[in-house]
């Protein structure tokens, strides 16, 4: 006996192919939700509503085990007379119960007929391409999934909704993630139905509508905002994340708002001074401190054309005359740069020994050094290179505050803490002599 797991779409037993419906029609048993079911009333075999899948199996396998055991033929084979269908829906080795149905049942007794995705549906009806889209399934680690896609800053996301799981639900995350990056949001109702709906919608619109419990929301990396920041509503200290461009698919460049509150504590800033940002991604330190301290000059050094970019789109748009974006490569390019009394370095790009022998070369005395790190590598560079600095120059000293934080973030109905990276805050200080 064979169990064919039958893939369906919402325009039932219509949008089945002949071959698909004839195993349907053959089946001993038909296995199914209620809906499904509905699709054959005529259906003359035993039905079996299905409610938990997990009893679904058992119920299979009891057929498996008891049912005799009829010499195969061609059309036995073919019409899958006799057989176990278990209806489900779209493709189901696509975030469908194909996974757990190998796992439970031989695989020589399975064959699949799978049906259009409603994700393929929905990308059709958009007119993208999705070979290299994202999916987020509405089962398993479901929030963890799309925080994890929306901070890398994937370009297409592709989020299968249900009851709980809701296009509200997702877009209470992506505002509590108050990340850079920002997508445009397209909901799709019911595809392949008649009452079939497909629509864009901003993020205030998704938290305060209601959808179809059936739906797919398709997330588009957007292109950098191009209108002006209302700059009296920020607060001059801890701009949100969201209200800087970040790097187009490098969203890691951007320093989170936690982490660089506390980076501006070590760095202890004066008026007037000049502040280098090494490795600066889209410039969120540099542009801080700008609006802290309009007398300062920064230099926001970046190597990448992304960050660059980012850095001086950001700085048209905070309206700031006091930074100057500099697209290098560090330690090359920092010669060129007035001697500065506070150093901030966020990336480094594998040359930190070199970069901070230059940096301990043109820091003016009282300085101080600061350095954001995450990995362990990093630390023991620094650590090694100022017990160096320490023996032959006894009036440098260090300290590390280490950091790690997390953000609450809606969860459906529940709140969560979504971690930050773990950092260590390095802070170098060259005392006067």
């Amino acid at each position: 006996m064979t169990v064919h797991v039958v893939g369906i779409g919402l325009d039932g037993a219509a949008g089945l192919s002949s071959s698909a419906r004839q195993v349907v029609e053959m089946a001993a048993l038909l296995i199914g939700s209620d809906r499904h079911l509905s699709y054959f009333p005529q259906h003359s075999g035993e039905r079996w509503a299905l409610e938990d899948l997990t009893e679904a199996i058992l119920e299979i396998r009891r057929w498996l085990a008891t049912e005799p055991q009829l010499e195969p033929n061609a059309e036995t084979v073919e019409r899958g007379r006799g057989s176990i269908v278990l209806l489900v829906a779209g493709d189901p080795l696509f975030h469908g119960w194909g996974k757990l149905l190998i796992a439970q049942i031989p695989a020589d007794k399975l064959t699949f007929h799978p049906h259009v995705s409603s994700v393929q549906l929905a990308f059709n009806r958009l007119h993208i391409p999705w070979q290299d889209a994202h999916f987020v399934g509405s089962q398993g680690r479901f929030f963890e999934e799309l925080t994890a896609k929306l901070k890398l800053g994937v370009e297409k996301i592709a989020v299968l909704a249900d009851e709980t799981r809701t296009p509200a639900t997702i877009a209470s995350l992506v505002k509590a993630l108050d990340l850079p990056t920002r997508y445009q949001f397209w909901v799709c109702e019911n595809l392949g139905s008649a009452e079939e709906t497909v629509g864009c919608r901003s993020l205030s619109a998704l938290l305060g509508e209601s959808f179809a419990a059936l739906s797919v929301v398709v997330m588009l990396r957007q292109s950098p905002p191009t209108e002006a920041l209302d700059l009296g509503k920020l607060p001059l200290l801890g701009i949100p994340d969201a209200a800087f461009i970040g790097c187009g698919d490098r969203p890691g460049l951007t320093v989170e708002r936690e982490v660089r509150v506390l980076v501006l504590a070590q760095l202890a800033l004066q008026p007037e001074q000049v502040v280098w940002d090494v490795g600066a991604g889209n410039g969120s330190v540099s542009i801080e401190i700008a609006r802290l301290f309009p007398q300062s000059e920064v230099y926001a050094i970046e190597q990448t054309v992304s960050g660059t970019s980012a850095i001086e789109l950001n700085c048209g748009r905070f309206g700031l005359q006091n930074v100057f974006s500099i697209h290098g490569t560090a330690p090359e390019i920092l010669h060129r740069l007035r001697p500065p009394h506070r150093i901030f370095i966020g990336g480094s790009g594998g040359g930190l020994t070199k970069i901070l022998g230059v940096c301990a070369l043109r820091l003016l005395a009282g300085g101080s050094i600061v350095l954001a790190l995450d990995a362990f590598e990093d630390i023991a560079t620094v650590l090694s290179w100022i017990g160096d600095r320490v023996r032959r120059e006894p009036h440098w000293s260090y300290r590390i505050v280490q950091v790690q934080l997390s953000r609450s973030v809606s969860a459906g109905s529940l709140t969560r803490f979504d971690a930050l990276n773990p950092i260590s805050i390095v802070t170098i200080d060259r005392h006067l002599n």
